[in-house]
């Protein structure tokens, strides 16, 4: 209140400082990669991914019990699931790769719903959980190298599983990062904020221009 009795107006970076609104990180659930939404995609893509591993592991004792068992997915020579499940990348730490999914998975989902159900994790919680999909995304990274370019053949589920955690590793990096779990730019933060959608994207579009050049021949015939 000034001396004549008249409110005074108070400047906007008295509140918050200079650029506060831009450097705070956000927190929100407008946005996809903050809040319900986020914890919907978490639920969404580990139900994916668990649905993919349950369907493999299936199929990989079915073939354990019967040598000529076919899967579904084996559809050509390239969408071959059963060379996939035959080869010895599907048990890279000595057991069928699927069942580790069965129970990674099974926490993204659990950790969505937590978010869904307004839960607020810590700061070391939200960094595990990072290192977890920063593991997941290598690893699929490792496993699409073996699929084309070593086993040649491709599996519709394993794509999925590819997918799902490309997804959930994103997010969940764009949501560490804007809540300043991960030290970043305001710049980037920023970025985040609009476009997290265009990283899983182009990370998705590399994939399957590997797959279409590495069987063009097949493709086009």
């Amino acid at each position: 209140m000034s001396t004549t009795g008249l409110p005074t107006r108070v400047p906007r970076q008295a509140v918050g400082g200079p650029g506060a609104s831009d450097a705070a990180p956000e927190d929100g659930p407008h946005r996809p990669e903050g809040g319900r939404w986020f914890g919907l995609l978490l639920v969404v893509t580990g139900a994916a991914g668990l649905l993919a591993s349950w369907v493999i592991t299936l199929d990989k004792f079915k073939l354990l019990q019967d040598p000529d068992f076919t899967p579904g997915c084996s559809l050509n020579p390239v969408v071959a699931c059963g060379n996939i499940m035959e080869s010895e990348q599907a048990s890279a730490f000595g057991f069928p790769n699927p069942m580790l999914g069965l129970a990674a998975y099974a926490v993204v989902i659990g950790a969505g719903a937590g978010v869904l159900a307004g839960a607020r994790f810590p700061r070391w919680y939200w960094l595990t959980f990072q290192a977890g999909t920063l593991f997941g995304v290598a690893f699929c990274t490792w496993l699409q190298f073996q699929s084309l370019y070593r086993v040649n053949s491709l599996c519709l589920w394993c794509c999925l599983a590819w997918i799902a955690t490309t997804l959930m590793f994103w997010y969940v990096t764009s949501h560490n990062v804007r809540r300043g779990f991960l030290p970043a730019p305001r710049e980037v933060r920023a970025f985040l904020g609009e476009f997290t959608w265009t990283l899983p994207a182009l990370h998705i579009g590399v994939i399957g221009m590997l797959v279409l050049t590495r069987w063009w021949d097949f493709w086009t015939s």
